[in-house]
């Protein structure tokens, strides 16, 4: 599992690349959160853009990311989920939480 974040200003952009499931999903945590609580995002995108497999362990990364990133005055986006992905998130309600959002 790869995380490559990128700072845009007051916005950052987290590119998550592989898998993220139950033995990597602590790492994702802690890496992000580290990254929050020192900068202060305005806005941080995790774009899911190279993400070959989710189990519900993404849920749990995602809804913990969007309170953290609350509580520390920005807003989460997550951009470029995969058809399955974006379901998973859609039957989750994650989408009432957070914009998802799809490049072309």
């Amino acid at each position: 599992m790869k995380v490559d974040i990128k700072s845009e200003g007051t916005s950052a952009v987290a590119i998550l690349s592989g898998e993220i499931d139950h033995h990597n999903a602590k790492e994702i945590r802690s890496r992000l959160d580290r990254y929050i609580i020192a900068n202060r995002p305005g806005e941080l995108a995790i774009d899911f853009r190279n993400i070959t497999f989710m189990d519900s362990s993404g849920i749990g990364l995602i809804m913990g990311r969007h309170k953290l990133i609350n509580q520390c005055g920005g807003v989460l986006e997550v951009r470029n989920p995969c058809t399955y992905i974006r379901r998973v998130f859609k039957l989750s309600g994650i989408e009432r939480l957070v914009k998802i959002t799809c490049e072309k």
